[in-house]
């Protein structure tokens, strides 16, 4: 594997105790930060890097804490993984063993349990995942093969099966992946490119075709990328900022948005957006905390949320909003290995560590919820 990839799978192993996200935070329950009143139940899985297994959680409807539930094994280095839009199946890349695991989820208690015929083959050192809205197709991020795996996904067995013509070309260590709203085009983080390919997705067989003007710059070894409905958020590693991004809803390409890029903390290594599309969340690695951001709804420009940036733990290097926009969740790769959890403030986007985070973990690479 290359030096990325050791580096950001044993950042921050030296360091003992952690940093302002102590189980002293008075309960949830300031103006903004709202108990969750609906009856779904939902579940954190964080997948450990160097323990071969991905972590169950069950979220505490009022309060958004976590419950840990049990420890289920993948591959060799689980690193990032994706759950389809049914909550039915997740995938999970192993940047070691070059392939794909692929669990059926159990919506009662959280279990994971592998689908039959998995692991699914990758490229060299598969990183991201990433599903289509649709839940028909699984693209992969693969780092030192420089390409995007693209998978179908079958309905009922959640099974994969390469799409014709996959892999496809992507630029210089590809290190992440993310797909728009309308399952149209998909954007890759060239992390050594300092670039961003954008490509267009055949609806019908998942193929993918670069869009005229792919790659467009980007920031500094750029990492992650989420996306707000017509805007694309890039967090740069190497330059310490959030490219922002109109996204062209005919042709897929991007276009800065005035005022880009927008300051964060040291090494921002992982961006998402809340549901409602009024928030972004990046995780600063290098300075051990969470910038948030105000999205303008018109321009996609960003201002910083007051009292952004949030502490988190030692070397946090993914996010994940829950599905009502209420709480967020950050796995810290440091020792000991973490989660810290987090009320949403809907006025404002501010974070509010939630009763006992940070919660315990084993090697926690990336955090989904479902």
């Amino acid at each position: 594997m290359k030096t990325f990839a050791q580096r950001a799978l044993s950042s921050g192993a030296a360091a003992a105790l952690l940093v302002g996200c102590g189980g002293s935070q008075p309960p949830i329950g300031a103006p903004g930060f709202a108990s969750r009143t609906g009856t779904a139940v939902h579940y954190v899985y964080v997948t450990n890097g160097r323990h071969h297994d991905v972590s169950a959680y069950a979220v505490n409807a009022s309060s958004g804490a976590l419950t840990k539930l049990q420890r289920f094994p993948a591959g060799s280095k689980p690193v990032g993984e994706a759950i389809d839009p049914t909550g039915a199946f997740m995938y999970v890349a192993d940047a070691e063993s070059n392939d794909v695991s692929a669990y059926v989820l159990n919506a009662k208690n959280g279990d994971l349990k592998y689908v039959q015929g998995e692991p699914f083959t990758a490229g060299s050192s598969p990183w991201q995942v990433a599903i289509d809205p649709t839940g028909k197709f699984v693209y992969v991020a693969n780092m030192d093969s420089n390409d995007v795996s693209a998978y179908a996904i079958n309905a009922s067995s959640g099974g994969l099966t390469q799409v014709q013509g996959s892999p496809f070309a992507a630029g210089s260590e590809p290190s992440g992946v993310a797909i728009d709203p309308t399952g149209k085009f998909a954007y890759v983080p060239n992390n050594r490119d300092n670039d961003v390919s954008a490509y267009a997705i055949n609806a019908s067989t998942g193929a993918l075709t670069q869009v005229n003007g792919s790659p467009f710059a980007a920031g500094a070894a750029p990492r992650k990328v989420a996306i707000n409905g017509t805007f694309a958020y890039v967090a740069n590693y190497g330059s310490d900022n959030v490219s922002a991004y109109a996204i062209n809803t005919e042709s897929g390409a991007l276009a800065q948005v005035q005022g880009s890029p927008y300051v964060a903390g040291s090494n921002p290594i992982g961006v998402a957006t809340d549901p409602t599309g009024a928030f972004v969340y990046v995780i600063n690695h290098g300075s051990d905390n969470v910038s948030a951001f105000a999205i303008d709804a018109s321009s996609g420009a960003l201002t910083q949320v007051k009292g952004s940036p949030f502490a988190a733990g030692f070397g946090p290097t993914a996010v994940a909003i829950d599905p009502t926009g209420e709480f967020a969740y950050v796995a810290n790769i440091g020792n000991p290995g973490s989660l810290s959890a987090y009320a949403i403030n809907s006025s404002s986007g501010a974070l509010k560590h939630v009763q006992g985070s940070p919660f315990a973990a084993g090697h926690p690479f990336d955090v989904v919820v479902r």
